[in-house]
């Protein structure tokens, strides 16, 4: 596919959003019910390379053939998303497996280093007695996700 670009001003600009494509993106990432889960609002566009897999397959797929400004809302199911959920990513582990003198919350994020050295971000589910009940799912996945987008730019 041939790139769509502007004449003007001897420099010229990507109009239309191509693999490869460095772009700028505002976005408001909501569940269905309408709860936000995360936006750019207040903040700066996320930059990411087109088809270099830094967002979501979903996310990099839509953006593709938008153009400078143009908004869109998109629904995004888990397999484009995060997955599904695993259970078997719920694990129960003693609690000395944690420094002492860390505090465990239910609902508390945590990363570790796996032992082929990969970091690996869990969540605490769950606390009875000396075992602790830990999730390494991502928290959104087995969600259907919905961005409302917008090209702020494309390079």
């Amino acid at each position: 596919m041939a790139d769509a670009r502007a004449k003007g001003s001897g420099k010229e600009a990507i109009s239309v959003v191509a693999k490869g494509s460095k772009v700028s993106i505002e976005y408001t990432g909501t569940f269905e019910d309408g709860t936000v889960f995360d936006t750019t609002d207040g903040r700066a566009p996320i930059r990411f390379v087109t088809g270099n897999v830094e967002v979501i397959k979903g996310f990099d797929n839509a953006v593709l053939g938008m153009k400078k400004g143009e908004q869109k809302t998109i629904r995004i199911t888990p397999q484009d998303g995060y997955g599904e959920r695993d259970e078997r990513l719920q694990q129960q582990v003693p609690r000395s497996v944690f420094p002492a003198e860390m505090k465990i919350d239910r609902n508390m994020g945590f990363s570790f280093r796996a032992p082929q050295g990969q970091m690996v971000h869990a969540t605490i589910t769950g606390v009875s007695g000396d075992t602790v009940t830990i999730d390494m799912n991502h928290p959104l996945a087995g969600k259907n996700l919905v961005f409302k987008l917008k090209v702020v730019d494309i390079n």
